[in-house]
């Protein structure tokens, strides 16, 4: 005899596939919506880069070849550092390392 519950016949399966089918359709229904969702946010990305890109063309002149506006951050320019300055900072740490190894030992 097998284990579990006993079946109640072919209604039961037929219920259970019922079920299914129902949950199938709003599946669909949801991949359905979530596809018309997808494509009104992909509209709206195009017009704005649109929008960017006519606005960083009209006060910069540098746009991207992805058609997105440049950073700022990218523009900027970093600060040298002298040999001299480098070579103190170099030597303070060494002394800050030799101390803590002092502690440590």
């Amino acid at each position: 005899m097998p284990r579990g519950r006993p079946r109640k016949g072919d209604d039961v399966l037929m219920k259970s596939a019922e079920f299914i089918g129902w949950a199938l359709g709003g599946l669909e229904r949801e991949i359905a919506h979530t596809r018309e969702r997808l494509a009104s946010l992909t509209e709206q990305a195009a017009r704005l880069r649109q929008k960017v890109g006519a606005a960083a063309t009209r006060s910069s002149g540098a746009v991207s070849s992805a058609g997105t506006a440049a950073p700022a951050a990218a523009k900027r320019r970093r600060r040298r550092m002298s040999p001299e300055a480098r070579k103190r900072i170099s030597e303070m740490m060494k002394k800050r390392w030799a101390e803590r190894r002092r502690k440590n030992a």
